[in-house]
């Protein structure tokens, strides 16, 4: 090897990591695009059922059937955004006028009422003891209505995004293929074939992925609606769905949602009893969060994945624990879609391996 061949060789690979680079920070500053598109893709999935449902069985034309199903995507995401929206507002403009000094002084006492009913450490609560440790001087509780303030600002912002994620979202319906047909471009001619049946394998499974994912949530958010209704909860709706909707981050969502509605009716309660109104309440929700969580893991998610993904419980376990160490939360989230694509990838070119045979025998 040469001196004019060794010049070559580092010059392709400085051209090559530099194109990298490039590119990398290409995608970086166009990160939201891509988010509205996997969001986008998402919606597509989960309304192609309704497609399919307004096309082959009622008989309507392609259009019409993703504007009737475009109007229903809407509705649920204008009923939601009416849902939180007002009570976003409230709470804002409540907390923004409130007496900091009082709500420090509510939540320190609820704090004594917890130690003192439970007798920890047998310690005798006062209010030396209390002020002498400082421990809730040091809490900036300023901070709820400047963050509440910031949100209700950043609605902006959302508003283009829900438009984005829209316009796109009606031409992945419209022309179902439209992703399809740019990846072939980037596909050899030997290929396409099975490209094509992957693609279409993929789309299958992650759009009744996606549509039990939805039933599971609207299970969750009825269980926990009923229940906090029940126990007099206040916002018990937006409650009920906000926890319902952490849920879909495995694992960790359950664990959230639960700290979250009891925190929420503990906070509700300020200035009443601990051992007459905030305790028996806070008992109430976690029989609630128990109903729904034994309902969730023996019922709605092995339907879903048996039904959908077609991978069993441990695989899904061992997946979504390694994402979530290699990716965080996201991708606890995205584990389960990606891992359904790559199955089916592997097994369209390389079936004759008996690793992927193995995992990929129910596809």
């Amino acid at each position: 090897m040469n001196s004019k061949e060794i010049s070559n060789g580092l010059l392709r690979a400085t051209a090559t990591i530099a194109g990298v680079c490039i590119l990398l920070l290409f995608l970086y500053e166009i990160q939201s695009v891509i988010v509205y598109i996997a969001i986008s893709a998402v919606i597509s999935l989960t309304g192609r059922p309704i497609i399919l449902f307004l096309r082959d069985r009622l008989k309507l034309n392609n259009l019409l059937a993703v504007i009737i199903t475009m109007i229903l995507i809407l509705g649920v995401i204008i009923g939601l955004i009416g849902l939180f929206i007002p009570l976003i507002l409230e709470q804002g403009q409540n907390l923004s006028l409130l007496d900091i000094d009082q709500l420090r002084d509510k939540i320190q006492s609820l704090y004594n009422e917890l130690l003192s009913h439970f007798n920890l450490g047998a310690i005798t609560i006062n209010e030396d003891t209390i002020a002498s440790s400082k421990l809730f001087s040091k809490i900036n509780f300023a901070v709820i209505p400047e963050f509440l303030n910031s949100l209700v600002s950043g609605f902006g912002s959302f508003s283009m995004g829900l438009f984005s994620v829209l316009f796109i979202s009606f031409f992945l319906l419209k022309d179902s293929k439209l992703f399809e047909s740019s990846l072939m471009l980037l596909v050899p001619d030997n290929k396409e074939s099975r490209v094509k049946t992957s693609i279409t394998k993929i789309k299958n499974l992650l759009s009744r992925y996606f549509v039990g994912l939805v039933l599971q949530i609207s299970v969750l958010f009825i269980i926990y609606t009923i229940g906090l209704l029940i126990i007099g909860v206040q916002n018990a709706v937006v409650i009920a769905f906000l926890c319902a909707l952490i849920n879909l981050i495995p694992y960790l969502g359950p664990l959230i949602g639960a700290c979250i509605m009891v925190l929420l009716t503990m906070t509700s309660n300020l200035g009443h009893s601990f051992s007459e109104v905030i305790l028996p309440n806070t008992l109430y929700v976690l029989i609630v969060i128990a109903i729904g969580q034994l309902n969730d893991n023996f019922v709605s998610q092995p339907l879903i994945f048996s039904k959908s993904v077609k991978s069993s419980p441990l695989e899904i376990f061992l997946v979504i624990i390694i994402a979530g160490l290699l990716f965080g939360i996201v991708g606890m989230v995205i584990a389960i879609p990606a891992y359904t694509a790559i199955k089916v990838i592997l097994k369209e070119f390389l079936s004759e391996n008996k690793i992927v045979q193995k995992l990929t025998k129910d596809l």
